[in-house]
């Protein structure tokens, strides 16, 4: 176990920011996340993070999966004094930072994303890694189901993944599917491109649009200028930045904001 100190981390806040679905709260200050094929059990009581894995695994994996090298104090800090709903966006989501996911997980995510819910997401996700995946063991005794990989999930019917709950969005999965293990885009490609080229040669793919390809930009490859816009920010929006949303001033961290607004839409505004 690996236990750290840490500034602008807290693990249930990224647990609900809707940008990881095989993170789960298995009891009170214990979260479990599956990342591709590892496993991993974090505990959190206020700044003190204890991770469960040996520091090797830490220091290789983990440390960049949840972004640790990066001061998300600077990113909240940079934020206009004299807006107060970015400022109260950021108090409440100070803990979120963007995951260094995996590109095709992420892809497979977010076209099930759509026209979805986040329990609805995670669901879709579990049953197909259950049914596609490979089961292994962290040797504590938990079990897990690692993500299916694009070779497997190009061999089926293009309605086969109805039956994991996905719905008309099983197409769009499976002919993804096919077009990566074709060869008419590829992912190595994809993850050497700047934000732009990649957003565009994501959107090459079957079902994905400007705001999927976004979502997958920031999410797996880092690219902080996305600015993923659904529902939520585009209420956001329109009732805090009618002339649009001050990019300019954020160049380079812009996706932290929108993770930040994203965050304090979808709960701040529940809790009052």
């Amino acid at each position: 176990m690996i236990t750290k100190e840490l500034d602008c981390f807290n693990i249930a806040q990224i647990c609900d920011s809707g940008q990881c679905f095989r993170m789960r709260q298995k009891r009170d200050n214990l979260y479990s996340v599956i990342a591709g094929n590892e496993y991993l059990e974090v505990t959190q009581n206020g700044g003190q993070c204890t991770f469960h894995c040996d520091e090797n695994k830490y220091e290789t994996f983990w440390k960049k999966y949840f972004d640790l090298n990066a001061d998300y104090k600077k990113y909240i800090e940079s934020i206009d004094e004299e807006d107060s709903y970015l400022k109260k966006a950021s108090e409440f989501g100070f803990g979120i930072r963007i995951l260094r996911q995996d590109l095709w997980e992420m892809i497979v995510s977010f076209l099930i994303s759509q026209q979805n819910n986040i329990v609805r997401i995670r669901r879709c996700i579990d049953n197909i890694c259950e049914r596609y995946g490979e089961k292994r063991s962290d040797g504590c005794g938990n079990f897990y189901y690692t993500f299916p990989k694009a070779e497997i999930l190009a061999e089926l019917h293009e309605d086969a993944l109805k039956d994991c709950n996905l719905g008309y969005r099983s197409k769009y999965v499976v002919r993804t599917a096919k077009s990566l293990t074709g060869g008419e885009v590829s992912l190595e490609a994809i993850k050497q491109m700047p934000y732009k080229e990649a957003k565009a040669e994501l959107m090459k793919l079957y079902g994905i649009g400007e705001k999927v390809a976004d979502c997958i930009c920031l999410f797996a490859l880092h690219h902080f200028e996305a600015f993923p816009v659904d529902t939520h920010i585009r209420q956001a929006l329109e009732g805090h930045y009618p002339d649009g949303f001050p990019a300019e001033r954020y160049r380079g961290c812009e996706g932290v904001m929108q993770q930040y607004i994203f965050y304090y839409e979808l709960l701040g505004k529940k809790l009052g």
